[in-house]
């Protein structure tokens, strides 16, 4: 974030503030806007407050109209909805302001309330809020919202191998303020903006810019007061200062200050969180503040706080599920993120938009590195709508999520096909506006399809690859030597793999596997847990790699594909769509990311066996594994690189398999059936 302001503010800190705390300012009236009346399809009329919806479908928020037709394969519908709801708003204070804000609607959203126009938002994963100060009556009020997730030539994305779930997707609310306030429409952002810089143990320099709206008719003065408080709730630091700001006018205020003997923000290890509290009268706003500095170093990767810190894990699509597409809650985005938790993660890719805003939350409080991007995928139109448009996607990804220490670059596109001076203006164009925004963080493409060379990579500073390797193309084998001649060829350009992975279907086994063809009915699940034994095995030590991350954390909804065992499912997951399985691959990973003792046997679902000799593998991260069979003692065989093997012949008929290493245990039952 540009820090400007055109006036002298006063600047007050206390890096220990011993003085009482201030009175908390009164919170914000919100209400949640959660029923509606639902059609799918267009109407003319309504947007009319008479118009008669009793036989329309009542819903609650989130909801999607792809819920059934997204995920099947079959074509799924894309086109305009609409919905309707019955506000009652309470009766307001002089000059007080009212906001409907919507934390996303795919793809392009048009509200009316009271009959009356009250905005068009066009892009389907950002929030943004509209102001209905002058439509909306004390009591009874009709909100209609026409909602279509068509393609449209001027709206990302025109591309992409996922679904557009359509609908309002994620809550909706009204919100009222005060008529002199934090700005409420600085692109769907908190008004609020915390840079920390200079950080250190010792210290850090704390600037904060707050953009002070005022919707009075006269001049006001506003007294803009900020405190840190630390994890306990105590004001560790107080800035502030006051601002004249005209009529209708908005207003911005930099307050400046030194932390003394801050507690940073170190990842995984120890996300520690500050919450900054900023007031404009009796209007306030809560932003997360984390001290740490981050830096990508094309010979030693990711640097967090000065030191490498190794950026390991997988692209997160959408905490979706079957039945409900991506309007999903809190809780089913919490689920996902206790999963990667113990999958031993430390970075995530948001793809391929903007998430919601409890992915953030979330990637802060577990300490998450986080790549978040727009959703500029594989088409992009010439024109200078479709330019203006993803150049204000990316505007609101980075004011919607500035203050989030997880996130460490911004993403700007994924997978362009084109490498020609249209899409070099794009992308330059889209380059100078993230860092018009946010000079503090590195911009990034993820790239494939074309030379490692290619001039269209050369436009972000960072850059990360999409290979499949073993997948689409050649074998699991060439990613070692591939990577290695692409660092050779550009030893200073920092590179990270963005995309690696292979379908895998927990229906579908052959132990051992044969190579299946990706477009194929057969994903057996094997083949995908060799495939990254293989990637893993030659990404990992190399230290210049500044992340890499498994192409995906979970099976997505993608309508279009048909294969694996189930229509409209990418199946690249290390987790199943319904969150039910977490497939061999999944424990590869676990057993090479995480520290406390854990021990796995893989080809735990191949349970009817028609040969007697069979190799047991298990992956484990203690020294050695123990194994019975049939409560026999096999012997203890070492863990060589997080797998340790045996042979062993099965007995007809049901076959247990139990292992034991360091205090972790694991057991199978395998059935040994005749052959035919």
């Amino acid at each position: 974030m540009v820090f400007k302001t055109p006036f002298r503010a006063l600047v007050i800190l206390a890096a220990l503030c011993l003085a009482p705390a201030p009175a908390l300012a009164a919170p914000r009236a919100t209400i949640p806007l959660t029923t509606w009346t639902f059609a799918k399809g267009d109407s003319r009329t309504a947007q009319a407050p008479a118009f008669d919806d009793r036989a329309w479908e009542t819903v609650s928020l989130p909801h999607t109209y792809n819920a059934a037709d997204g995920a099947d394969g079959g074509g799924y519908y894309r086109g305009p909805a609409w919905y309707r709801t019955r506000l009652v708003a309470p009766a307001r204070k002089a000059g007080q302001r009212a906001f409907l804000e919507f934390d996303g609607a795919a793809l392009v959203a048009e509200v009316w309330v009271n009959g009356r126009p009250a905005g068009r938002h066009a892009g389907g994963y950002a929030g943004f809020r509209f102001d209905v100060s002058d439509l909306i009556v004390a009591g009874a009020n009709r909100v209609a919202v026409r909602v279509d997730n068509a393609s449209h030539v001027d709206v990302a994305p025109l591309g992409g191998d996922f679904t557009v779930f359509g609908g309002l997707y994620r809550p909706a609310r009204l919100v009222v303020t005060d008529a002199v306030h934090v700005d409420m429409l600085d692109h769907g952002g908190p008004g609020v903006y915390a840079t920390p810089s200079a950080v250190s143990a010792e210290g850090a320099d704390l600037t904060v810019l707050v953009k002070v709206r005022n919707d009075q008719t006269a001049p006001a003065r506003a007294t803009v007061r900020s405190r840190l408080l630390d994890a306990a709730g105590k004001t560790v630091a107080t800035l502030s200062g006051e601002v004249d700001v005209a009529p209708g006018a908005v207003a911005p205020v930099t307050l400046t200050g030194h932390v003394a003997a801050p507690r940073l923000w170190r990842g995984r290890a120890d996300p520690y969180l500050y919450r900054l509290v900023t007031s404009v009268g009796e209007d306030e706003v809560t932003v997360p503040v984390g001290f740490r500095a981050i830096a990508v170093d094309p010979a030693r990767g990711f640097l967090l706080n000065g030191q490498p810190y190794g950026v390991h894990g997988v692209n997160l699509f959408h905490a979706g599920r079957p039945a409900k597409g991506l309007a999903v809650g809190d809780a089913e985005v919490d689920a996902d993120f206790a999963i990667l938790r113990d999958l031993g993660a430390t970075g995530l890719r948001f793809v391929h938009f903007q998430h919601p805003r409890r992915a953030y939350e979330n990637a802060d409080r577990n300490g998450f590195l986080v790549w978040t991007e727009i959703p500029l995928n594989s088409v992009a139109d010439d024109g200078p709508a479709f330019a203006a448009n993803a150049a204000e996607q990316l505007r609101e990804l980075i004011r919607q999520n500035y203050n989030h220490p997880s996130v460490v670059t911004w993403g700007l596109a994924n997978e362009l096909y084109r490498s020609d001076a249209a899409t070099a203006k794009l992308l330059s164009g889209l380059q100078a506006v993230a860092k018009a925004e946010d000079p503090s963080r590195p911009t990034v493409l993820a790239d494939c399809c074309k030379p490692e060379t290619d001039p269209q990579a050369l436009h972000t500073d960072l850059i990360g690859q999409n290979r499949y390797f073993g997948w689409y193309d050649g074998k699991p084998e060439d990613i070692g030597p591939w990577v290695e001649a692409v660092h050779a060829k550009s030893p200073d350009r920092p590179l990270a793999i963005s995309e690696y992975g292979a379908g895998a279907s927990v229906l579908q086994q052959e132990d051992p596997p044969r190579r299946p063809v990706a477009k194929s009915k057969w994903h057996p699940e094997q083949y995908q847990a060799l495939f990254h034994e293989t990637y893993w095995r030659a990404l990992r030590d190399r230290p210049w790699l500044w992340g890499t991350f498994v192409w995906v954390g979970f099976d997505l909804a993608s309508d279009g594909r048909d294969e694996g065992d189930h229509p409209g499912i990418n199946d690249k997951g290390l987790v199943t769509y319904d969150r039910k399985v977490r497939k061999d691959a999944y424990y590869w990973y676990r057993a090479n990311w995480t520290t406390a003792p854990m021990v796995y046997v893989t080809s735990r679902r191949a349970v009817t066996r028609s040969s007697a000799a069979v190799m047991v593998k298990v992956y484990a991260n203690v020294p050695s594994v123990s194994l019975t069979l049939n409560g026999r003692d096999l012997g203890t065989a070492p863990v060589v690189d997080h797998v340790a093997t045996w042979p062993v012949t099965l007995a007809p008929g049901v076959n247990r398999i139990a292992v034991d290493g360091g205090g972790a245990r694991d057991a199978v039952t395998w059935t040994l059936v005749a052959k035919p």
